[in-house]
């Protein structure tokens, strides 16, 4: 039955079966690698706990590959197409500068990606800050662009080549550690050692608070934290302590929770956190009623 088909064939519809095949083999082992390799990268990510960034890039560079081999098989596999394939690079010298000028933002950005995943200044998963403006987690890297999920959990899509060429705060890049400032104003006519105290006893007790002492500086009588008075302004000294976090997010939580234990204790304690107060002075008598 099939040796009765494929004899019936002529050579045109069997270069045109041929080069269908190849398309379907090549989408279906296109699709397979990027899922198996998807799901193990993921796995091994979860156990193993070392970093994803080379093998997503790398990722897609295969599939990319595949895809491409497999399109140019399936068209060289036609005669005609072969043919008019060859006779297009024959003369396409004015079209590669054209469309060498017109893939100058998709190359840049591929090479950027590359020089990312090589010199490594930021990572999947480490928390960046781009242009002061866009902070949030490392959620992909790319053949073209860089994927940020924020911390409002949206996506932020940016360049490769325009990244690159940003500075970029990276809270992961050598360590986690993170050291957060809480600055409170107290009046003029507070007691200052005591605010300072009540300072370093609620950011020290706190369950996020880590101790970043060197054993030189517990020798020498180092504080557990440090709090000083950083400035006396207009109408409040302000005071700044140093509190230290395993991570960003744990700072972040460290940092809101202390300054609302802070305000309590302040509050208990009778030590006021100052206002602006505005003094209006009449050099006219008011009118009688």
């Amino acid at each position: 039955m099939i040796d009765k088909f494929l004899d019936s064939l002529t050579p045109g519809m069997i270069d045109f079966l041929t080069a269908i095949i190849i398309i379907l083999a090549t989408i279906i082992i296109g699709g397979f690698i990027n899922r198996f390799s998807k799901s193990y990268i993921a796995k091994s990510t979860l156990h193993l706990e070392n970093d994803p960034t080379n093998y997503q890039f790398l990722r897609r560079a295969i599939v990319t590959i595949i895809y491409i081999v497999g399109f140019s098989l399936a068209v060289y596999s036609i005669p005609s197409l072969k043919t008019l394939a060859q006779s297009l690079l024959a003369g396409a010298g004015i079209a590669a500068v054209a469309i060498g000028f017109a893939s100058q933002a998709a190359l840049s950005n591929i090479i950027a990606g590359v020089f990312i995943v090589i010199f490594k200044p930021f990572r999947v998963k480490d928390r960046i800050v781009v242009k002061d403006t866009i902070s949030g987690m490392v959620e992909d890297i790319t053949l073209r662009h860089t994927i940020i999920r924020n911390y409002q959990n949206r996506r932020v899509i940016i360049p490769n080549s325009m990244i690159s060429a940003e500075v970029i705060v990276n809270a992961d890049l050598i360590e986690t550690k993170v050291c957060n400032w809480i600055e409170v104003g107290i009046s003029y006519d507070s007691d200052i050692d005591l605010a300072k105290q009540i300072m370093a006893e609620e950011v020290g007790n706190h369950p996020l608070y880590i101790d970043n002492r060197s054993e030189e500086d517990i020798e020498a009588g180092e504080p557990k934290v440090r709090v000083r008075l950083i400035s006396l302004g207009d109408f409040s000294v302000n005071l700044r302590a140093w509190a230290w976090a395993e991570n960003q997010a744990d700072g972040f939580a460290l940092q809101c929770e202390a300054l609302e234990s802070i305000k309590k204790r302040f509050d208990a304690e009778g030590i006021e956190i100052p206002f602006p107060y505005r003094t209006l002075v009449f050099k006219n008598a008011l009118p009688k009623a």
